[in-house]
C-alpha cells in the first residue's frame, strides 16, 4: 500500500503517542455526559461537562489555542489553555501530544467548564483531553480563503457516495437528508400504529419473484440444493397474512430488481407496502392522502414542499385521472380496446421504441411513460388500468376491460401503487397464465405462476386494498433531491479502480498532465526534465497501463491522459 506524505506523518505520531505511554485506541469507556446541541441550549456558566468528537478546527496561539469539536449533533468550540491542562511543571500534554501528535480528525474526549467568550460565543475551557482514536488519513475539508471563496470541497459524486462516512462528516446537510428519512418512515409508522396495523416481516429469499413485473437476482441454497430469488416485491407473502385473518398488515421491504441505474432508480431500494381487509382502491385514495399530508408536515413543518423549481402541496385532495384519458388528454390517441397491433402502430407514431415482444400492458405502459407521466407535477391518482398491465388487479366494477388501480404521481414520476387485490383464485390462475405467454413471447419481467398464493387464494381472501410507496423517491421530493444515489447511505457502485503505482519518474509525468489535461509531447518531455532513458521508459510504462495516450495532428504529437 502506498501511502502520501500526510498518511506517513501520522503514523510517526501514532507510533510517538505508544513511546509516551499513551493507548491511541483506548478500550475503556469514556463518561460523556453532554453535547454540543446540549452546550448551546442548557448553557450555564461554568458547568463541568465531558464531551466527545471529531477534532475539526485547531488554531495554535502559543500556549493558549481554539479548537473546534464535532459529534453527532454539530459542532462546539474548545480554549486549551496550557496551564489549565498542565497545572504542574510538565507542560508535555499540551506542548508535546496537544500542539504536536493530535491531528484534524482524531476523536477526543474533553473534560471542562463552560464559558462565553468576548466575541459572545458558548466555549469549553479544556481542563483535561483524552486521545480516543488517533485518524491515519486526513479529512477533505474545505477551505475559505480571505475573500471568503471556499475550495477544494469534498462534492465529487462518486467519491461522496462511495465513501458515505467522509461525506457524512465534512458535509452536515448530508447527515440532515438521513435524519429527515428516519422522521419520514417514523411517521409512516406511526400513521398504521395508530390504526392498529401490524408491521411485519416476509422472505427476502423467494423461490418464486412474484408480486411485480421485474428481472430478479438469482442465486443458489447449496443445504437444499434449489434456486431462489432476490425478492422483487413482498405482495404475495402480505396477502397470504390477510387470508390468514389479519385485518392490516404492512412492511418496509428491501426490494431488489436486475435492472438499469439512473438517477432513480437503484437495483436495491425501499418500499413500504400495505394491505388492509374490506377496503378498496376509492377507500385507499383517500388514506393515502391523509397519510401524505402528515408525511410532509411531520418532514418539514408544511404541507408544501420544494422539488426543484417546483412547489409542491401535499395538502388533500388530490385529482383523480383514468390512464386512458391521461393518454388521449396528452396523446391525441384514444387508445382503449385498441389490440396489440394497433398500440404498436400509436406508438411508432408517438417515436416510441416498440417491439414484438410487448403486450398491450407493455405497450399503454410505455405510451404513458413516456408521453404523459412527466406532465403530472402536483400529487395526482392516474386510475383504472387495463387488465394486461395489472395481472394481480381486481377488474373494475364498471368495465371489465379495465382494473381498479390507481399509480400516484408526483413530480413527474410514480410515488405510489394500488390495487383492489384480486381475491378470485380462478382469475388469478387465469392471469398468471396470460404472463406465461408473455415470457415464452420473450419478456424477461413477465411474472411467473405462484401456486402456492393461488392455494391461500383457494381458501379465501376477504376483499382488499393494497399499496406500495416508493420510500427512497419518497424521501428524494421531501428533502429535494433529484438523485436517489443522495438518499440511500450506500448506493450500489461500479467496482473501484485500484490506484495507481507509479514510479517517481512516471508520477512526474502524470501530475504535469492531470494539470494541463492535454500538451504536445515535446513540451511535455520538456517540462519532465527527465534524462532520455528514464523518459522513455516512463512513457512506455504509463501507456501499457492504460494511463497515457498519443495522438498525431498535423503538426504535432499530443500527449493526454485517457480517461
Amino acid at each position: 500500500m502506498q501511502l502520501t506524505e500526510q498518511e506517513v506523518i501520522r503514523r510517526e505520531k501514532l507510533t510517538k503517542l505508544r513511546e509516551l505511554g499513551i493507548d491511541p485506541y483506548p478500550a475503556a469507556l469514556y463518561p460523556v455526559d453532554t453535547t454540543s446541541k446540549s452546550i448551546k441550549t442548557d448553557y450555564k456558566e461554568g458547568k463541568k461537562v465531558i464531551v466527545a468528537g471529531r477534532l475539526m478546527r485547531k488554531k495554535i496561539q502559543g500556549k493558549a489555542s481554539f479548537a473546534a469539536l464535532q459529534d453527532s449533533e454539530g459542532r462546539v468550540q474548545l480554549y486549551f489553555n496550557r496551564d489549565e491542562i498542565c497545572p504542574e511543571d510538565d507542560h508535555s500534554k499540551y506542548n508535546d501530544i496537544f500542539k504536536k501528535l493530535t491531528d484534524l480528525g482524531d476523536i477526543i474526549g474533553v473534560e471542562g467548564e463552560l464559558f462565553t467568550t468576548q466575541v459572545g460565543e458558548k466555549t469549553v475551557l479544556v481542563k483535561d483531553f483524552t486521545i480516543l482514536c488517533k485518524s491515519l488519513r486526513p479529512l477533505p475539508l474545505p477551505k475559505v480563503d480571505p475573500d471568503g471563496k471556499v475550495h477544494d470541497e469534498f462534492n465529487d459524486p462518486e467519491l461522496r457516495y462511495r465513501q458515505r462516512y467522509v461525506d457524512l462528516i465534512v458535509n452536515p446537510s448530508v447527515k440532515q437528508t438521513f435524519i429527515k428519512r428516519t422522521k419520514i418512515t417514523n411517521s409512516i409508522r406511526q400513521f398504521f400504529n395508530d390504526r392498529e396495523y401490524l408491521e411485519v416481516e416476509t422472505p427476502i429469499l423467494q423461490p418464486i419473484p412474484g408480486g411485480a413485473s421485474a428481472r430478479p437476482f438469482l442465486t443458489h441454497h447449496n443445504a437444499l440444493n434449489i434456486p431462489l430469488y432476490l425478492r422483487i416485491a413482498n405482495e404475495l407473502y402480505l396477502k397470504r397474512l390477510i387470508v390468514g385473518g389479519f385485518d392490516g398488515v404492512y412492511e418496509f421491504s428491501k426490494d431488489f430488481r436486475n435492472e438499469g441505474m439512473d438517477r432513480t432508480h437503484n437495483p436495491e431500494f425501499t418500499v413500504m407496502e400495505l394491505y388492509v381487509a374490506y377496503k378498496d382502491y376509492n377507500w385507499m385514495m383517500d388514506m393515502t392522502e391523509q397519510l401524505l399530508e402528515k408525511v410532509a408536515i411531520d418532514a418539514n413543518d408544511t404541507s408544501k414542499v420544494t422539488v426543484g423549481k417546483n412547489e409542491i402541496e401535499f395538502k388533500a385532495p388530490y385529482p383523480r385521472v383514468p390512464i386512458l384519458e391521461a393518454i388521449k388528454e396528452h396523446t391525441g390517441y384514444d387508445v382503449a380496446g385498441m389490440d396489440e397491433v394497433e398500440l404498436r402502430e400509436v406508438g411508432k407514431k408517438l417515436g416510441l421504441e416498440v417491439d414484438e415482444t410487448m403486450g398491450v400492458g407493455k405497450l399503454i405502459d410505455e405510451i404513458f411513460g413516456e408521453k404523459c407521466e412527466h406532465l403530472y407535477i402536483q400529487p395526482t391518482f392516474i386510475t383504472d388500468y387495463p387488465k394486461e398491465m395489472s395481472p394481480l388487479t381486481k377488474q373494475h366494477r364498471d368495465n371489465p376491460a379495465l382494473t381498479e388501480r390507481f399509480e400516484l404521481m408526483v413530480n413527474g414520476k410514480e410515488l405510489a401503487n394500488c390495487y383492489s387485490e384480486l381475491n378470485d383464485a380462478i382469475d388469478q390462475r387465469e392471469r398468471f397464465e396470460e404472463q406465461l405467454k408473455l415470457s415464452a413471447k420473450g419478456d424477461d419481467e413477465a411474472m411467473f405462476i405462484d401456486q402456492d398464493f393461488i392455494r391461500a387464494l383457494e381458501y379465501g381472501m376477504p376483499p382488499t386494498a393494497g399499496i406500495g410507496i416508493g420510500i427512497d423517491r419518497l424521501v428524494m421530493l421531501m428533502t429535494n433531491n433529484v438523485s436517489i444515489q443522495e438518499v440511500l447511505f450506500f448506493p450500489q457502485m461500479r467496482p473501484e479502480k485500484k490506484a495507481l503505482e507509479l514510479s517517481d519518474n512516471e508520477k512526474i509525468i502524470f501530475e504535469i498532465l492531470k494539470k494541463k489535461q492535454e500538451m504536445p509531447l515535446a513540451d511535455l518531455k520538456t517540462e519532465a526534465d527527465l534524462s532520455n532513458k528514464a523518459w522513455d521508459k516512463s512513457i512506455k510504462a504509463l501507456g501499457k497501463m492504460g494511463v497515457l495516450k498519443v495522438t498525431k495532428t498535423e503538426t504535432d504529437l499530443i500527449a493526454a491522459l485517457k480517461e
